[in-house]
């Protein structure tokens, strides 16, 4: 069975991971899926799995009252250190993500990017979250696609042993909104997107790293046929096919 991620292991990741600008984001499209169910200022909003706290700083810089959950401290240093450079404040709590020490019905948006793909069993997290969460609050949840070459690649480095997380699974879309609707919650919207840059790419990125070689996080625009791409891309995104080639999915469930 292949290795587990642990505290040890993330406590040494993002001891090591201190730039949000050196790894990839979201490309802002869980802050898009949240900020699509209205006014944010005044909302109190969870984030589990800290990470980096982008998109904690993000909604906090729009007036949310943010809560960030890590069972490790070493990512919660990180987010504050962005935060205090952001100017903006956060509330921090080192926890477990499936057993949160807040009371039932806290807050009106709890959401994660990265996560739920770490659990062996995630119905636990799921659970927690809808606990936690006002009536008619939402959740949000990101997670990778399983029909992507992402995947293959990711499962090749398992069983290599040198993927940086250790074990980790990936979803389908209907899995992921059959899951959360089994614990109670009503999905509302799906959403997904494309790696920007593409996963050849990062991966050359990331080996040529390991060597102590640096290309940009980013290649560069490519004029008009850069933006003949995003438009294509913009048009595709909304058609029920395309999520079978995101590389990442998400969900937006409403508590009931």
């Amino acid at each position: 069975m292949a290795r587990a991620s642990t505290k040890a292991h993330w406590d040494a990741y993002w001891k090591e991971n201190t730039d949000p600008h050196v790894t990839y984001d979201n490309d802002d499209r869980v802050i898009n899926a949240i900020l699509a169910l209205g006014e944010v200022r005044g909302k109190r909003v969870l984030e589990v799995g800290a990470g980096s706290g982008r998109d904690s700083i993000e909604l906090a810089r729009r007036g949310a009252l943010v809560t960030v959950i890590d069972y490790v401290r070493s990512s919660l240093d990180v987010v504050a250190d962005n935060a205090a450079a952001a100017g903006v404040t956060l509330t921090m709590v080192c926890a477990d993500g499936t057993r949160m020490p807040f009371d039932e019905g806290t807050f009106d948006v709890v959401f994660h990017q990265g996560l739920l793909e770490h659990f062996r069993d995630p119905v636990p997290l799921v659970a927690d979250n809808r606990r936690v969460l006002k009536p008619g609050g939402h959740v949000v949840i990101d997670v990778p696609q399983r029909w992507h070459v992402y995947t293959v690649g990711k499962k090749i480095m398992i069983a290599l042993d040198r993927w940086f997380a250790g074990w980790e699974t990936e979803f389908s879309i209907r899995e992921l909104s059959r899951l959360i609707e089994a614990q109670g919650f009503e999905v509302e919207a799906r959403f997904g997107d494309w790696m920007i840059p593409g996963f050849f790419y990062r991966a050359a990125r990331y080996g040529l790293r390991a060597v102590g070689v640096e290309i940009p996080r980013n290649p560069g625009g490519m004029g008009p046929v850069g933006r003949m791409n995003d438009a294509w891309r913009n048009w595709f995104r909304r058609r029920p096919l395309a999520y079978w080639t995101f590389a990442m999915i998400g969900v937006v469930g409403k508590k009931v």
